[in-house]
């Protein structure tokens, strides 16, 4: 097998365009497409093609979410550590991860319920104004359900946790709101792949932003 030759600076360049040969005629929402092949790009797995689920308008109106501020709020350290900060803040945008915090777990042992559902708890005090980004609990996405139906309304919900239990149940109750969404069906997903897809939404907004800058 021949070794490809690639400037460090192309590399990413060049596995977007293998993405793109290879998807082929495929026919993609042009809004979703950048979404789809960073998740692509950062999986390798190409079923994210089929099983990557946007509600109406989700990416319009994550978008306007982020130029807004919203507080962007992920279920692991590993989706924390993965989002790009320095974008995010460029549009005022704060990441956090309440799992580790010592009130949230003294909460979960006290209640007899996981972190990820009290940390849910915890975003949902700041407001509508946020962004979900789950990679790994579904109980967290089993809390956001409950609060929804109580009249709780984020910004959006990414929906992605990876696994067998419970998992596939809790991206379909997401589905099912009405709060705005983008959910991997079935069992794939994963905290790199909550990343990379608010990553996919910032990116979007860079590009669009350095456009209008340089007319």
């Amino acid at each position: 097998m021949n070794i490809q030759i690639v400037a460090p600076g192309d590399i990413e360049r060049e596995s977007f365009r293998i993405i793109t040969e290879e998807l082929g005629n495929r026919v993609i929402d042009d809004e979703q497409a950048p979404i789809i092949k960073r998740v692509i790009h950062t999986t390798a797995d190409f079923d994210y093609a089929d099983n990557l689920y946007f509600s109406p308008d989700a990416v319009r109106l994550a978008m306007e979410a982020i130029t807004d501020g919203a507080h962007i709020v992920t279920d692991t350290q590993m989706a924390l550590a993965g989002i790009n900060k320095r974008s995010a803040s460029r549009f005022g945008c704060d990441v956090a991860c309440f799992m580790s915090d010592p009130d949230v777990a003294a909460d979960a042992k006290r209640l007899g319920v996981t972190r990820a559902r009290v940390s849910m708890d915890r975003a949902a005090e700041m407001g509508d104004n946020v962004i979900f980004a789950i990679g790994n609990a579904p109980t967290a996405l089993l809390r956001l359900r409950e609060r929804i139906d109580e009249g709780y309304r984020p910004k959006l919900i990414i929906a992605v946790p990876v696994g067998f239990v419970n998992v596939v149940a809790s991206k379909e109750q997401i589905i099912e709101t009405p709060v705005p969404c983008i959910v991997a069906r079935g069992r794939k997903g994963g905290s790199n792949v909550a990343a990379c897809i608010v990553n996919a939404l910032l990116y979007m907004l860079d590009e669009t932003r350095g456009a209008g800058d340089s007319k």
